[in-house]
């Protein structure tokens, strides 16, 4: 650390402890880290470090902060005290959440009136809502319900100036301006700290039964899955899983209690002749699995990627990953959401990773993909660029970045392109 940053952190561990409280602040490894308890007390935080050019950095509970590009942040706005379910408007099926609540903590409050945020993020007893939507993550709900860009109606959030802004509203129905929030929902931090966010509400789904079709190769998955699609069926959720040696199609869905028999029938019928049989909800945590039997490696071999491809595609690439894994010898596992995120855990060699993901985006980029690499070995920082982001959308969102952070404070370095 320079000798000028360190006079200016110990200028700005005086102001932070004047606005959060000296209980709320700390040093660790050079980083100021502060938890204050409400947007002004971000505002004012942000306002010292944007007048001193202090890369700044917030976090829930860090789940996800080792996505993108690795930042060494000045300051930490730590979002712990900010928990808070602000407002349950039940019969409007609408409420608003402090960035610091945990998913299920809010989730739990939601289900006193039988309502749900309709969404399924990693990690949900760890994850915040801040870092969630920062992210935009999201699970195999998706399918029906739409992404955060679907359930979130409103927003408040402090920019690198100490700006509040509070955009969108608190009913479903609003058409006031332009959705800023939008912009903020898978932005990483980069444009914005989010202080609270307001959903819409899904009622809870009652009943529901998950039924899972096997085959060998993930390709004999495509024309059922194309026919359930089809089908007149909504299914909440479907999602397509792949290893080295065998694939399964899971599906799940919500009904009348006595009408979920006639559906076991029909995905039967659809699923001819593979064998299909009746599954546990925890199936469902798949995705999750990958990132944690990633984490659990201690080799630092092993990446997951996030592709998006076409509905239409999932099976297909599935199983050119099962041929890629079988002829390079390399350990694979996938999970596909019907609506093309595919989540792949690829173990193997730094060089071989490198190859890999390679040959993945050029095989995606034929129909408007992409691959995006959310957990890499440490030694390949710097040899992979972890976004896989068309050139010609940079200069946009690198002026949106400008307008937004001139000063370039809120994680600099972090998002494509180095933004």
């Amino acid at each position: 650390m320079s000798a000028p940053t360190a006079s200016t952190l110990e200028r700005g561990l005086a102001h932070v402890t004047s606005v959060v409280g000296q209980e709320h602040t700390e040093f660790v490894d050079e980083t100021l880290i502060a938890a204050p308890e409400d947007a002004e007390q971000i505002s004012a935080i942000l306002r010292f470090a944007n007048e001193f050019g202090l890369s700044v950095s917030a976090k829930g509970s860090g789940t996800k902060q080792s996505w993108g590009n690795p930042v060494e942040p000045s300051v930490m706005i730590d979002l712990r005290r900010m928990q808070a379910v602000r407002e349950h408007s039940w019969q409007d099926m609408t409420c608003g959440v402090e960035a610091g609540c945990s998913w299920a903590a809010m989730q739990a409050d939601l289900a006193r009136h039988g309502q749900m945020v309709a969404l399924d993020p990693l990690w949900p007893e760890r994850a915040t809502v801040g870092g969630i939507v920062a992210t935009n993550d999201s699970g195999a709900l998706r399918l029906k319900f739409g992404g955060l860009r679907d359930l979130i109606i409103g927003m408040m959030v402090v920019l690198a100036d100490g700006t509040i802004a509070r955009t969108g509203g608190k009913v479903v129905k609003n058409v006031a301006g332009y959705d800023l929030h939008k912009l903020m929902i898978g932005s990483f931090g980069t444009l914005g700290v989010i202080a609270s966010v307001n959903f819409r509400l899904h009622p809870i789904e009652q009943h529901s039964r998950t039924w899972t079709a096997c085959a060998d190769d993930a390709a004999m998955l495509d024309a059922p899955l194309r026919a359930l699609l089809d089908s007149q069926m909504t299914p909440s959720s479907i999602q397509v899983r792949a290893g080295a040696e065998k694939s399964a199609l899971d599906i799940r869905i919500a009904g009348r209690a006595d009408s979920l028999d006639n559906y076991a029938t029909r995905v039967q019928e659809i699923f001819t002749p593979l064998a299909v049989s009746e599954s546990e909800d925890a199936v469902w945590s798949a995705r999750q699995d990958l990132f944690d039997a990633s984490r659990a490696f201690v080799s630092g071999d092993t990446a997951v990627l996030k592709a998006s491809v076409l509905s239409s595609e999932i099976c297909a690439i599935s199983a050119e990953l099962q041929r890629w894994a079988a002829e390079e010898g390399i350990e694979f596992a996938s999970v596909a959401q019907a609506n093309g995120l595919m989540t792949v855990e690829v173990k193997s060699s730094p060089d071989s990773l490198i190859e890999l993901i390679g040959r993945l985006r050029v095989r995606v980029r034929r129909s408007g993909g992409s691959v995006v690499a959310l957990e890499i070995p440490g030694v390949l920082h710097g040899r992979l660029d972890v976004w896989d982001c068309s050139a010609d959308s940079l200069p946009l969102m690198r002026e949106i970045k400008r307008r937004f952070d001139p000063n370039r404070i809120l994680n600099p370095g972090r998002f494509v392109g180095n933004i």
